[in-house]
């Protein structure tokens, strides 16, 4: 475990990071026997100090929900990740590119809850029932630690790479459609780049959430009425250059696009 004022350092540091646009030395390298916990506790302390400065939390996203994710991070659950006001951007969105770094795509399935949802026992149907509509949604990643060997460890202190996402399409209540089903065709400049299949998250998107509820419980706290949950991406992350314009195509549940400039 890490000491307080090495945890606190680290949670400058990305801040710091976060604000010039800049990657910092991996966290790992420096630190090699950091571990997820103190990942936690690098992320809640960069959170509290977002918080404090006047955004605001809107939801939370998942992360690492695909086995083949797992098994190359080695680890066996996902990661989460906190969302605040200022980096949700509308369907059609204009996006400067050098808000981020190391800008990518992924196409995910967004959970607006009604009602709030916590554990110790959430379960999919919990969450079926909790949800008011799922949308379309694109997580714009966003690394302020270098990729290069980065670990779990890394990816959750940097709030599980989290930059900004797109909200679009064609929102539909959890019993209008078949979650599992909801297909996506990604396209970069025109050029198919990415397809996927929403079961691809866990078996189903909102396996996940319920996931992300049981583990909150464990530290006192639950999910929120009016929350947006990013439930996990159902296709490998995408890079992105400035000029570049993404579309995608979910089928019934409409497209979804935005420009990087």
């Amino acid at each position: 475990m890490l000491e307080p004022h090495v945890i606190e350092a680290i949670a400058s540091e990305l801040a710091e990071a976060d604000r010039t646009k800049t990657v910092i030395p991996r966290i790992t390298a420096r630190y090699p026997d950091a571990t997820v916990e103190d990942s936690y506790a690098i992320q809640g302390l960069w959170r509290d100090q977002m918080l404090a400065s006047g955004r605001t939390l809107v939801g939370r996203k998942i992360g690492l929900t695909s086995k083949a994710m797992q098994q190359a991070t080695g680890i066996s659950e996902p990661d989460y990740g906190v969302m605040f006001d200022d980096t949700v951007y509308q369907n059609g969105s204009v996006i400067p590119h050098d808000d981020f770094s190391n800008v990518r795509i992924e196409v995910e399935l967004a959970f607006v809850l009604k009602t709030p949802l916590e554990g110790p026992a959430c379960s999919l149907f919990d969450v079926l029932r909790a949800t008011e509509y799922v949308t379309p949604a694109l997580e714009v990643l966003n690394s302020h630690i270098e990729l290069e060997g980065r670990t779990i460890v890394d990816t959750i202190s940097d709030n599980a790479a989290y930059g900004g996402m797109v909200l679009g399409g064609n929102p539909m209540r959890p019993d209008e459609i078949d979650l599992r089903w909801v297909s996506a065709l990604l396209y970069r400049n025109e050029t198919i780049e990415e397809t996927g299949v929403a079961a691809g998250v866990l078996n189903h998107p909102a396996t996940g959430v319920a996931w992300l509820a049981n583990k909150f419980h464990q530290h006192g706290a639950r999910l929120e009425a009016g929350e947006i949950i990013l439930a996990g991406s159902f296709t490998r992350p995408m890079w992105v250059s400035k000029g570049d314009s993404v579309v995608c195509d979910y089928g019934r549940m409409g497209t979804i696009s935005c420009r990087f400039v």
